[in-house]
């Protein structure tokens, strides 16, 4: 009896990890949109900072996002526990919040010149080189303003793993909303690290010399300078599609009207000879951002609206 009780035991265990690995893979590819803005923001975050000090500055990001994880992932088992309606208009609220900062995004690239840009990266670079600027304040700032960003995006991460293990039991629910946490923070800020310090690395290969790999090393230099700045631009490309992506998919799962019309055109796709996997998938992909940059609009709308009329109405009174 003792030695079937222990396999019965055992057997139960391997379960409960066989259904956190196969939830944790699904909670990670449905975070991967805000995952992608994530390592874009983050790396964009040390912009100005001297190099010197670049990996101190994601270490104390990474650490406050630990700390924003530890206050969200409670928050969410205790919704979990005695909220779980609240669950699905979370999600909805997350998603739509995916679709404005992607829109937002969008907007921002077509309205703001690239002089406008350079000026601005000109006048970090200038903050830095003036011994006048406190550094010290600067950084702070920096980092104060990161970790803010990661809070709103760690919310999104840990509400999008909520909704994949809502139905399942509250042992493997505490583990996969841990493991993400980890995961994410630990996968986010190795990655940016890596980012924001390409270029020294790029730098210092490029410099090489003597030995029989020193062009090798050089050349290798000169290629990662160059591909740095294009990885970044990627980066922030992919993540704002994804924020499409995973936000749409969010809405449109919610509204199921839309989910059944979406499902519907695809499964129609699907029916293509030869293609058809790719173009129900390829399908489906396309509405879904669709359905993510039409929401994004509509919430950007409803936001400068807001901020035109509120400020006037402060002004009123």
């Amino acid at each position: 009896m003792a030695g079937a009780s222990l396999l019965a035991l055992i057997d139960d265990i391997a379960s409960i990890l066989d259904d956190v690995a196969t939830l944790t893979k699904v909670a990670t590819k449905k975070t991967a949109g805000v995952l992608g803005d994530d390592l874009a923001l983050n790396a964009q975050q040390v912009t100005g900072v001297k190099a010197d000090r670049e990996l101190p500055v994601v270490w104390a990001v990474a650490k406050g996002s630990l700390r924003n994880k530890a206050i969200l992932v409670p928050a969410a088992l205790l919704i979990s526990a005695f909220a779980p309606w609240a669950i699905v208009p979370l999600l909805m609220i997350g998603g739509a919040f995916l679709c404005f900062e992607g829109f937002e995004k969008l907007a921002h690239r077509f309205m703001h010149s690239k002089a406008d840009d350079d000026t601005e990266h000109a006048r970090l670079v200038e903050a830095v080189a003036d011994p006048a600027v406190d550094l010290v304040a600067m950084e702070r700032d920096k980092i104060d303003g990161a970790v803010r960003t990661d809070f709103i995006l760690s919310a999104e991460i840990i509400a999008i793993t909520l909704g994949t293990v809502a139905a399942s039991p509250f042992p493997t629910q505490v583990t996969v909303l841990t493991g993400i946490a980890i995961i994410m923070t630990v996968g986010v800020y190795g990655l940016v690290a890596g980012i924001v310090k390409l270029d020294d690395a790029g730098l210092h290969l490029s410099r090489a010399q003597g030995g029989p790999t020193a062009s090798v090393e050089r050349a290798l230099g000169r290629g990662i300078l160059a591909a740095a700045p294009w990885l970044m631009r990627a980066l922030s490309v992919a993540g704002t599609a994804a924020m499409f992506l995973v936000g749409g998919g969010i809405l449109s799962h919610g509204v199921g009207v839309i989910h059944h019309w979406i499902e519907g055109v695809a499964h129609d796709a699907g029916m293509l000879p030869g293609v058809g996997a790719i173009a129900e998938a390829l399908t489906q992909a396309l509405l879904n951002a669709g359905i993510g940059i039409l929401a994004g609009a509509i919430v950007l709308a409803a936001v400068s609206l807001l901020r035109r009329v509120l400020p006037a109405r402060a002004g009123v009174h």
